[in-house]
Order: structure tokens, then C-alpha cells, then sequence
């Protein structure tokens, strides 16, 4: 249908069907200005949601923290304000930071931090209640989306609570050195009680041979005792020959040599035996040092041998020495702990074997123990070395063996694994090589 309008003034007439494209397109229009004001109203909820998460934030930070422009102006500082420095946040918005110090220094560094976009360190007097205190601050530039640098961000806290911060901490770390050292001492403890009946075996044997010697000796001082007495009293030389041979002093004299000997053999004895144990007793708190890891691993396995009723045949393969960094009394711990284990694993089986193998590795030396028992199998493998793990029955172990031995074994730079085995279990302890 055509519109006949005022057809003489010339005008084009408009057909229904543009009218209708019209209304379509100012409904479309119109839905989407709806559709663009409900996402406008979104935003503006998420961007007040978020100022106010922002303020709450600001609010609750008990650092100090400043957000400053280019130019050093604060466009923001956090609650802890009003805490620290009696200042309400809002009064310090606008304001130059350097009005807050007297330390022109603290401008300069954080106009270097806009210009160079670089983070810095720095400690600044501010003023607080109690009077100037320094502040540990950390500066970072604050970057725009385009790379421009827009100011930068102080985020710091008092000096004086750092200190103690770090004093708590140091403390806690010292306990926890001395917890450590006082479980050490406890394995050591409870490894030394389980060598007490071959401590007292190995003394006594020496013992007694010393004591029966000084016995003979005592027959023979006598018996020349005798023979002098009569020298001093004048007798012929006749006589003399004769009292010689009724005492038998020419046999004497051999016998009493050999007691001596017998005696100095037994004293030298125990005094390595006491060497020995003095050794094995030691702490190693000390400094790290040089030692033998041959002559370290022989001490240790003799006393642990020495401990068992019926103790398995141990084979040794290592060269004439063999030189490691470390202390020496935490090593021998270590090493006791692995031979004690072995000698526990084999207890029952059939032809028992352990071997004690010694090497070198590059910069490292190794001691390695190895048995033929039930094995560790590989759903416990990954456990050994948690602390109060353990496969042995109550009353019998602490589970805290291989713990130890393995944070030792961290401490000297070096490492305890357990290596693979066709049969039985396999340790292995590596140390940094010593000096010769």
C-alpha cells in the first residue's frame, strides 16, 4: 500500500515495511542500552565490592603500608597509620611523603624506584608515638597497564619488631638443634646399652690376665727375694749356687719377663679398648675434621659385634685407609646404627652373611652395608627414613635410627640411600672426601 500524502509537495512516500525495519531498529537499539545498563550496573556492584574489599584490606594491615604518585604524593596509606603514627589515613592522602620524615634520603629512593623499576630496600625514621622509628621498608614500583610507571608501593614494618621476629626465631632454631642433639644422644644411648655385656667381656679378659700375672710376679719377687737375703748375709758363693738352683731363679727370671710382657700386653689392652670406647662416646658437636673412615668403621662395628650373644660372620672390603671430612662421632653413630640393623635382619636365617664394602666415589667416600635378611620390600621403601618408623617388634627398636642417620648424613654434605639388592638390604652412607 502506498501512501498518497501530500503527493504534490514532491515528497518520496514511505512505505509500511521501512517504517516496520524503523521500529526494529529502535527496539534493538533500546534492548541493547536495557542490556548495556544492567551490565553498567554490574560492574559499578563489583567495582564498589571491590573498593570496599580494597578499603577493609587497607584497613585491617598492620604493616605500615603507602602507596605514593610519580611525584610523591601518598594516593593511598593502609589503617595501621592510626596505630603506628597517630595519623588518620585520610589525612595524609595528597600529601607529600617527605612531610611524614625528615629523611630526604627516603624521597630520592623512591624516585629512583619510579625511574628505574626497580625494587630496593630501605630503612627510614618515621615519627610514631613513642618518637622517630626506624622502619624496614620495602619499595616497589607500582606499573600502569601499558608499562608506565604510575608511582611506587612502601611496605614495611617496624625494625624493632624484626629484631625480634628474628630473636624468636633464632631461639626456636636453637631448641630445635638441641632436640635434635638430644635425640642423637638418645639412639647413642640405647645403642651403647645393647653393648654393655661385650664391653664388660672385652675389659675382663685383659683384666684377669694382668691380674694373674701380678700374682706369678708376686711368687717370683719373693723367690728372689729370698736369694738376696742371703747374698746380704754373706753366704759362700757355694752356697749361693745352690740356693740359685733350689729356687730356680735362671726360669724364674724368664717367667717374670714374660709376665711383664703379659701385663704391659694386657694394660695396652685396655687402654685401647678405653681409646676405643672414649671414641665411640664422643658427641661430634665439634668442629668437622679429617679422620680414617677405615679405622671409624672397624671401632664401630667391633663394639656392635661385640654386643650380639651370637653375632653373624661380617666380611670387610676396604683399602688400608680411606680419609673423610666430617665428625667423626656422629659418623661412628651412623655406621653402628646400619651394622646393628643388618645384624637384627639376618637374626633367624640360614647362613647369615653381612658385608662391609669401603670406596671412593669421585669426591665422596662411601661406606656400604649389606645383608642377606628378608629385604625391605617396595611398599616400605619409601618410610625407612621417617622418624619412629620401624619393622622390628615393640621394645626392640626406636624407629629412629635411619632417621638420624639420614639428617646426619645431610648435615655433612654427603647422603644415606638404600640401594638396590637382589637379595636382602643394601645401605649406603657417602661422605665428602677428607685431605690426606
Amino acid at each position: 500500500m502506498i501512501d498518497t500524502h501530500d503527493l504534490s509537495s514532491g515528497q518520496t512516500p514511505v512505505s509500511d515495511e521501512a517504517w516496520v525495519d524503523v521500529l526494529r531498529a529502535v527496539d534493538k537499539t533500546y534492548a541493547e542500552l536495557v542490556s548495556y545498563q544492567s551490565e553498567l550496573e554490574v560492574r559499578n556492584a563489583e567495582l564498589d565490592e571491590m573498593r570496599g574489599f580494597m578499603a577493609s584490606v587497607f584497613a585491617s594491615v598492620s604493616d605500615v603500608l603507602i602507596v605514593v604518585d610519580r611525584d610523591g604524593l601518598i594516593e593511598q596509606a593502609a589503617g595501621s597509620f592510626q596505630m603506628l603514627l597517630g595519623l588518620d589515613p585520610a589525612s595524609v592522602r595528597g600529601r607529600p611523603l617527605a612531610n611524614l620524615t625528615s629523611d630526604a634520603a627516603l624521597h630520592e629512593a623512591v624516585q629512583k624506584v619510579v625511574q628505574n623499576r626497580k625494587s630496593v630496600r630501605f630503612e627510614a625514621e618515621l615519627p610514631t608515638s613513642a618518637g622517630p622509628t626506624p622502619i624496614d621498608l620495602s619499595i616497589t614500583p607500582r606499573i600502569g597497564e601499558r608499562g608506565k610507571s604510575l608511582g611506587a608501593v612502601l611496605i614495611g614494618r617496624p625494625v624493632g619488631e624484626l629484631r625480634q621476629a628474628y630473636s624468636e626465631l633464632a631461639e626456636s632454631h636453637r631448641a630445635l638443634q638441641e632436640a635434635q642433639a638430644h635425640l642423637v644422644r638418645n639412639e647413642k644411648l640405647a645403642s651403647l646399652g645393647r653393648l654393655l655385656a661385650g664391653v664388660a667381656h672385652e675389659l675382663n679378659n685383659p683384666i684377669s690376665f694382668i691380674y694373674a700375672n701380678t700374682h706369678a710376679l708376686e711368687k717370683y719377687v719373693a723367690r728372689f727375694v729370698t736369694y738376696f737375703e742371703q747374698v746380704q748375709a754373706g753366704a759362700s758363693r757355694a752356697e749361693l749356687i745352690e740356693l740359685r738352683k733350689e729356687l730356680r731363679l735362671d726360669r724364674e727370671l724368664a717367667n717374670m719377663r714374660t709376665a711383664i710382657d703379659g701385663a704391659r700386653d694386657g694394660s695396652e689392652r685396655v687402654r685401647d679398648i678405653v681409646e676405643d670406647l672414649r671414641r665411640l662416646s664422643a658427641d661430634g658437636t665439634g668442629e668437622f675434621a679429617n679422620f680414617d673412615l677405615v679405622e671409624t668403621t672397624r671401632v664401630a662395628t667391633h663394639w656392635v659385634v661385640r654386643g650380639m650373644k651370637t653375632p653373624a660372620p661380617i666380611v670387610t672390603n676396604a683399602p688400608l685407609t680411606l680419609m673423610a671430612n666430617g665428625r667423626v662421632g656422629h659418623v661412628q653413630q651412623v655406621i653402628m646404627n646400619l651394622v646393628q640393623n643388618a645384624l637384627d635382619a639376618v637374626e633367624g636365617t640360614e647362613d647369615p652373611h653381612i658385608q662391609i664394602t669401603l670406596g671412593q666415589d669421585g669426591d665422596h667416600v662411601f661406606v656400604q652395608v649389606s645383608d642377606n635378611g628378608p629385604g625391605i620390600g617396595p611398599d616400605i621403601a619409601g618410610s625407612i627414613f621417617d622418624p619412629f618408623f620401624t619393622t622390628k617388634p615393640v621394645g626392640k627398636g626406636t624407629g629412629l635410627g635411619l632417621s638420624i642417620s639420614h639428617k646426619i648424613a645431610e648435615e655433612h654434605g654427603g647422603q644415606l640411600q638404600l640401594c638396590p639388592s637382589e637379595r636382602g638390604a643394601c645401605f649406603r652412607l657417602s661422605l665428602k672426601r677428607g685431605g690426606e
